[in-house]
C-alpha cells in the first residue's frame, strides 16, 4: 500500500505540538526541550514527504520506512493527546462553575483557563520518557530516512497529462443512445447571446463521459452543423498559453506558434474563428480556477454579438461544470446490467465466440454486477479474461476485490486513482477513513462528521466556523467530485452512498489502517487503527484482537445479532487494550450495563449508545471520558441524566432518551461547547430547565416525541447562535412565545430554520423567537399540524424568509395579505392544505397573482 497520506498525520501532529508548546502552557524544562526537539524533526521530516509520496512506488525500501514513520507519528499524536487529557482532568478536579472565562487555546480545539496551564511534575516526569522514546526511534530513522536523498517540494501532486482522442467506432459504445440524443439536441438548439454555450457533461471517471463526447463529435447531424470541430483533451494543466495553441494547431496544423507570446496566439486565435461557427470539446478539465477559465472563455466569444457556436465540456466535477455553465450538466450514469453484459461479452471473447461457453457467461454475469453500471470497470474485467476459457481464471476475477486485481494505465482502478490524487491530503484521508464501513452502506453526514472529527481528521476552522461546518465542507467537496452520491436530504442531515468501485479505490489506500473482521477473521494487522466488527457472527472475534493495541475506532455493527455475553466479552476486550481508542459505537448493543472501566477511555470523543434499549444507567466513572465530544444516549432505556454528564464539558453533540418527568438543572458553566442537542423520545418530560439558557454555544435544538412537553423556556431568547429549531410529534406542544419586556423587542437572534412536524395542539407561532430572527430565518416549515387556522400577520417581519412550506395544515385558510412584500421568498410549497390550494393556484385561484411573484410555487 502507497502511504499516501503520511504527509496529513505529519501536519495534524506539527499542529498540536505547536499548540501545546504556546508560551501559556508552562512544562517542565526538560519537557519543553524534548517537545521543541520534536517539532523541529517533525517540521523537517513534513517538508520533503511530499517528495517521498511521489518516489515510493520506485522503492520498496522507502515505502517500509514510511510505513514505521506512520506508526511514530501515530504515537507522536497519542503522547500530545495526553497533555490535553491531563489538563482536562486537572480542570475538573477544581470543580469551579465559571470556566467561561481566563481560557487559552490548547491543541487547537481545547479551551483551558490560564490557572491550569502548568502541568505537575509527576505528569511531565511520566511524559519525559515517552518523547524521548519517540525522538529515539525518529533518530534511528534518520540515516536511512536521509539516504534517500528527498527534496522539499511544492504540493504538485495533482498534476498529470492525459491525452484522448476525438474518434470512436459507435459500434464500439453500447448503451448511451439516450445521452447522445441529449447531448445533440442541446448542440441544435440556436444560442441567444455571444457568449459560447457550454454543455457540461459530469460523472465519475470511467462512467464513459469522453465516449459520449466522442459519438456527439463524430455524428453527421453535428459535423453538417459545424463545419469546424476541435478537440482538445485538457487534463489539470489549464493553462491559457497551452490551451491557445493546441486550439490554433487544431484549427490549422500548419500554423506554426511555438514561440508566439500570449498577445500573438489570441490574436492568431481571432483571426481564425472569427465569423466560423465552431464546436470545441474540452475533455477531462479539472480546473476551478475562475479567472483561468473567463480568460478563455473571453477569447472564444462572439464579436457581433451572436455566437452559434458551442462547447462541450467533460469533467468529474460539479463545481467544474457550474463555474464554466449556466446549463443544467449531463450528469452520467451507469449502464444497465444488460448493456455491462454485451460489453462484457464484446471484449472477452472473439465475435460469436460466447456462444460456445455458456458456464462462462453465467459466471460472467455476477462478474458484470461488481461493475455497477461502470463501462471502464466492465472492459477492465472483461480484457483481464480475454481468451481465457478456464472457468478457473474466471471463478478467481468473481471472488476477488477489483482494487486487487492486475490494472494497467488505463483500466479502471488507475483512472479512478487521478480523482484520488487530485485530493487534497486532508480529504484523501477522510476518503480512505469511509473505507471501512461496508460496500453499498448507507452513510449519515452526520455521523461521518463526528468520526472525522474523534480521529482529528478536520483542518482547524477558520474565523465565525465550527468543526462541524468543516466537516460539511469536507463531504460538500468529495459530493462535487462525484466520489460520494447524496442520497435523502434530511434538512439537518443527509444519507449518501459510495460507488462500489470507489469503495474498492478507497480499500487500496487505506489496507493498514481500517479493516472489517467478523468470526471467519483469521488475522488483523496490529498497526490498523480503525475496526468494523460486523455481521452478525462475532463469537471468535476478541481473540483475533488480542494482541491489537493502537485501535482508534471500533463501530460494532448488526449488534442486536449478538448475544449479551458476545458484547460484553468484545467490550471489555476494546477497554483492556485499546487505551488510545477515539471512537467507541455500539448502536443497538443488547448491554444492559456498561463496565466502570469505560472511564479509562481519557481519549474517547465519540460515543453511541443509540438504540441500547436494556442500558438503564450509566457507570459512575462516566464523568472520567472528559475528552468526550459527542455521546449518543437516544432511544436508551435511561431513567434520568446523571450528573456525571453535566461534567463533560468538551461535549459538542449530545443526545438523550430519559424516562423522567424533568430533566435535571442545567448549571452555570456545563455544556458550554454544547453545539447540538436532541431530546427524542422522553415520552414523560413535561419542561425544559431554565438553565438551557446557559447553553451560549447551542446551534441545533431538537424536540421529538416529547408527548408531554408544553412549551419552550422564555431562556431560549438568550442562545443568540441558535440557528436549527426543530419541533417533531410533540402532541401537547403549544408555542405561543409573546415578547413581554421592554428588550424583549430588539433581540438579535440567529435562527435559520424553524421547522414545526406534526404538533397536534400547535395554534401559534412563537412569535418571541421569530421576529428576533427577523433578519436571519431563511426556511420555515409547517406539517401537520392540524390546528393551526391562522399565520400571522408579523409573519411578514420575516424578510430573510426564502422558503416557506404549508403541508396538512386543513384549517388554514389564507396565506398572510401582503406575502408580496416577502421579496427574498424564493419557494412556496402548499399540500394537502384544500383553502388554500383553492384560493392560490395558478389555473383559477382568486389569490394566485398574490404570490405570483415568488421563483418556485408548488402546490398539490
Amino acid at each position: 500500500m502507497a502511504e499516501t497520506f503520511l504527509f496529513n498525520i505529519a501536519e495534524r501532529v506539527v499542529e498540536k505540538i505547536v499548540g501545546l508548546t504556546v508560551d501559556e502552557v508552562r512544562l517542565a524544562f526538560n519537557v519543553k526541550t524534548d517537545l521543541k526537539k520534536l517539532e523541529d524533526t517533525m517540521i523537517s521530516i513534513k517538508a520533503v514527504l511530499l517528495d517521498a509520496e511521489h518516489k515510493q512506488h520506485q522503492s520498496e525500501k522507502l515505502r517500509l520506512c514510511m510505513r514505521k514513520l506512520r506508526g511514530i507519528f501515530y504515537d507522536a499524536e497519542n503522547v500530545i493527546d495526553d497533555f490535553k487529557c491531563e489538563a482536562l482532568r486537572k480542570q475538573d478536579a477544581v470543580n469551579h462553575p465559571n470556566i467561561n472565562n481566563l481560557k487559552v487555546r490548547l491543541l487547537g480545539s481545547c479551551c483551558l483557563p490560564l490557572s491550569f496551564s502548568s502541568f505537575s511534575l509527576s505528569f511531565s516526569s511520566k511524559m519525559s520518557p515517552k518523547i524521548k522514546d519517540i525522538n529515539g526511534r525518529l533518530g534511528e530513522l534518520a540515516t536511512e530516512w536521509n539516504s534517500f536523498d528527498l527534496r522539499q517540494c511544492s504540493d504538485n501532486r495533482h498534476v498529470f497529462r492525459r491525452e484522448t482522442i476525438s474518434f470512436v467506432h459507435s459500434s464500439d459504445v453500447i448503451g448511451r443512445d439516450e445521452d447522445k440524443e441529449n447531448i445533440i439536441s442541446m448542440l441544435m438548439k440556436p444560442s441567444e447571446d455571444q457568449n459560447v454555450p457550454v454543455i457540461p457533461i459530469v460523472g465519475l471517471g470511467g462512467l464513459g463521459k469522453t465516449t459520449l463526447a466522442q459519438l456527439a463529435f463524430n455524428d453527421d447531424r453535428v459535423t453538417s452543423l459545424f463545419p469546424l470541430r476541435i478537440w482538445i483533451c485538457v487534463s489539470e494543466e489549464f493553462d491559457l498559453s497551452r490551451l491557445l495553441k493546441l486550439i490554433i494547431q487544431s484549427v490549422n496544423a500548419e500554423v506554426r506558434c511555438d514561440d508566439l507570446t500570449l498577445e500573438a496566439l489570441q490574436a492568431r486565435l481571432r483571426s481564425l474563428l472569427n465569423y466560423k461557427k465552431f464546436l470545441l470539446v474540452l475533455d477531462d478539465v479539472w480546473n476551478e480556477n475562475q479567472a483561468k477559465w473567463v480568460e478563455l472563455r473571453n477569447l472564444l466569444r462572439s464579436t457581433d454579438g451572436f455566437s452559434p457556436s458551442k462547447i462541450i465540456v467533460t469533467t468529474r466535477s460539479l463545481n467544474v461544470a457550474s463555474l464554466m455553465s449556466s446549463i443544467p450538466p449531463c450528469m452520467l450514469k451507469g449502464l444497465p446490467l444488460e448493456d455491462c453484459l454485451t460489453l462484457f461479452t464484446k471484449w472477452a471473447f472473439n465475435d460469436g465466440d460466447e456462444r460456445h461457453y455458456p458456464n462462462l457467461i453465467r459466471i460472467g454475469e455476477e462478474i458484470v454486477k461488481k461493475c455497477k453500471g461502470v463501462p471502464l470497470a466492465v472492459r477492465t474485467l472483461g480484457s483481464l479474461l480475454f481468451q481465457k476459457t478456464d472457468e478457473s481464471d474466471w471463478i478467481y476475477i468473481r471472488e476477488s476485490e477489483i482494487w486487487r486485481l492486475e490494472q494497467h494505465e488505463n483500466d479502471i482502478l488507475p483512472v479512478l486513482k487521478l480523482s484520488y490524487n487530485h485530493l487534497p491530503s486532508h480529504l484523501q484521508r477522510c476518503l480512505a477513513f469511509l473505507s471501512f464501513y461496508k460496500k453499498d452502506e448507507i452513510y449519515y453526514s452526520d455521523r461521518v462528521i463526528r468520526l472525522w472529527m474523534a480521529n482529528g481528521l478536520l483542518e482547524h476552522p477558520k474565523q465565525n466556523q465550527e468543526w462541524e461546518d468543516v466537516g460539511k465542507r469536507y463531504l460538500n467537496e468529495l459530493l462535487s467530485r462525484c466520489l460520494i452520491q447524496m442520497e435523502e436530504d434530511y434538512w439537518l442531515y443527509f444519507t449518501f452512498k459510495m460507488h462500489d468501485l470507489v469503495h474498492d479505490l478507497a480499500l487500496d489506500v487505506s489496507q493498514k489502517e481500517c479493516k472489517t473482521v467478523n468470526s471467519e477473521t483469521e488475522t488483523v494487522d496490529e498497526n490498523v487503527r480503525h475496526l468494523l466488527l460486523c455481521d452478525g457472527k462475532l463469537v471468535g472475534v476478541p481473540r483475533v484482537l488480542e494482541k491489537m493495541k493502537n485501535v482508534r475506532t471500533v463501530i460494532i455493527q448488526d449488534a442486536s445479532k449478538e448475544s449479551k455475553t458476545t458484547h460484553e466479552s468484545l467490550i471489555n476486550l476494546c477497554l483492556s487494550n485499546f487505551k488510545y481508542l477515539r471512537a467507541l459505537v455500539l448502536r443497538k448493543s443488547p448491554l444492559t450495563a456498561l463496565p466502570n472501566s469505560i472511564g479509562t477511555l481519557k481519549h474517547l470523543r465519540d460515543l453511541d449508545l443509540g438504540v441500547c434499549m436494556s442500558l438503564r444507567e450509566l457507570p459512575r466513572s462516566f464523568d472520567k471520558l472528559r475528552s468526550l465530544q459527542s455521546l449518543n444516549l437516544g432511544d436508551t432505556g435511561l431513567k434520568q441524566l446523571p450528573d456525571s454528564v453535566q461534567r463533560l464539558i468538551e461535549l459538542r453533540h449530545l443526545v438523550i432518551t430519559i424516562q423522567a418527568t424533568h430533566l435535571k438543572e442545567i448549571r452555570a458553566g456545563c455544556w458550554t461547547s454544547l453545539q447540538y442537542l436532541e431530546l427524542r423520545y422522553c415520552m414523560e418530560l413535561e419542561c425544559l430547565p431554565e438553565g438551557m439558557q446557559y447553553l451560549k454555544s447551542l446551534r441545533t435544538l431538537i424536540l421529538s416525541y416529547c408527548l408531554s412537553l408544553v412549551s419552550l423556556p422564555r431562556s431560549l431568547k438568550l442562545l443568540t447562535k441558535l440557528e436549527h429549531l426543530a419541533i417533531k410529534s410533540c402532541k401537547s406542544m403549544n408555542l405561543k412565545m409573546e415578547p413581554e419586556e421592554e428588550e424583549d423587542n430588539d433581540l438579535q437572534l440567529s435562527l435559520k430554520t424553524l421547522s414545526l412536524l406534526r404538533l397536534d395542539a400547535l395554534t401559534d407561532l412563537p412569535r418571541l423567537l421569530l421576529q428576533g430572527s427577523s433578519s436571519s430565518l431563511q426556511q420555515l416549515r409547517i406539517i401537520r399540524c392540524p390546528n393551526l387556522s391562522v399565520l400571522p400577520a408579523w409573519l411578514l417581519n420575516l424578510t430573510s424568509l426564502q422558503k416557506l412550506d404549508i403541508v396538512d395544515c386543513r384549517k388554514l385558510s389564507a396565506l398572510p395579505e401582503g406575502i408580496d412584500r416577502l421579496t427574498n421568498l424564493r419557494e412556496l410549497k402548499i399540500h394537502g392544505c384544500p383553502e388554500l390550494n383553492k384560493r392560490y393556484r395558478e389555473n383559477g385561484g382568486e389569490d394566485w397573482h398574490k404570490i405570483a411573484h415568488i421563483q418556485k410555487v408548488v402546490i398539490w
